[in-house]
């Protein structure tokens, strides 16, 4: 029972840390474009980079 009277205060304050870590990165913006990046990885790159030229070697 003792238990009791530590669990429960140090769950509250859990709660609340969690809650104000959720509302911190709904205001941060962490949830404004979710489905972005899921389809920016698809999406591929078909420019072809130039190489770069070899050394050239000066004796």
């Amino acid at each position: 029972m003792d238990s009791v009277f530590i669990l429960i205060p140090i769950s509250i304050v859990l709660a609340f840390i969690i809650g104000y870590f959720f509302w911190w990165s709904g205001h941060s913006g962490q949830f404004d474009d979710l489905e972005g990046p899921a389809h920016r990885i698809l999406m591929d790159d078909d420019s072809a980079h130039p190489a770069s030229p070899p050394p050239q070697d000066k004796p």
